[in-house]
């Protein structure tokens, strides 16, 4: 049984998404957001004087299509662009073109698996093999070769999933802009996240006097991180 995690006084949230407030889909497009996961962000925007935001490798685009405004920043893909609130422009980080030739390279690999999935992103992309658990060592090679010769360049393990992103896209310092400003600043983060792409963010917030969680750890599923957000909210 996971500890019960108390919300600390004056706590602001900063929340993954995929597999941390939704469950995982065969592909990015079929997640389900929970109706009450709306409400609870909601509740607590209203409980923490709006101090709740999203950190995600999901574009900003992406995110609004599934939770509209019930979060009231959000960092997309991995920190390189930040929203601080619902009506502000989206603040952009400086990092690397893609070579123009990775995607065409990448959706091949892809296309070599009947299953996998090429998920381009502004900066990056992600080859997914949960429908094509065999391609997973042969996706991990492809994108290897990729990157070999880029050094502004990384390649990282995600859920069923390989992906490549700038060195310079960090959680962390979406985590350390988002609670430079207002209605963050002065608060005491409680980062919540599943995956290697978290641990930049969990050891931001613990640096800043917070809360760094694993969900698996911390709460042990999806469901049970949406209940303890209504409990809080």
């Amino acid at each position: 049984m996971p500890p019960v995690i108390a919300l600390p006084d004056r706590a602001a949230l900063l929340l993954d998404l995929d597999g941390t407030l939704i469950e995982f889909a065969p592909t990015p497009d079929a997640v389900i957001i929970p109706p009450d996961l709306l409400v609870s962000l909601q509740r607590l925007r209203q409980r923490l004087n709006n101090a709740v935001a999203v950190v995600t490798g999901r574009p900003i685009a992406q995110v609004d299509a599934l939770l509209g405004d019930a979060p009231y920043a959000v960092a997309g893909e991995h920190g390189t662009a930040i929203r601080h609130h619902p009506q502000a422009a989206i603040c952009p980080v400086a990092l690397p073109a893609l070579p123009k030739d990775w995607a065409g390279r990448a959706q091949a690999a892809a296309a070599a698996h009947p299953g996998a999935l090429y998920e381009p992103k502004a900066h990056g992309f992600v080859l997914h093999f949960r429908r094509a658990p065999e391609a997973g060592p042969a996706l991990q090679a492809a994108a290897t070769e990729i990157v070999a010769a880029h050094p502004d360049f990384m390649l990282m393990p995600a859920n069923m999933a390989w992906e490549v992103k700038p060195r310079a896209a960090d959680k962390g310092e979406a985590v350390r802009a988002l609670m430079a400003q207002p209605p963050f600043a002065g608060r005491v983060p409680v980062y919540i996240g599943d995956d290697v792409t978290d641990e930049d963010g969990i050891r931001a917030a613990q640096a800043l006097g917070g809360l760094g969680l694993r969900m698996q750890d911390a709460f042990g599923s999806p469901a049970a991180v949406r209940a303890w957000l209504a409990a809080n909210g």
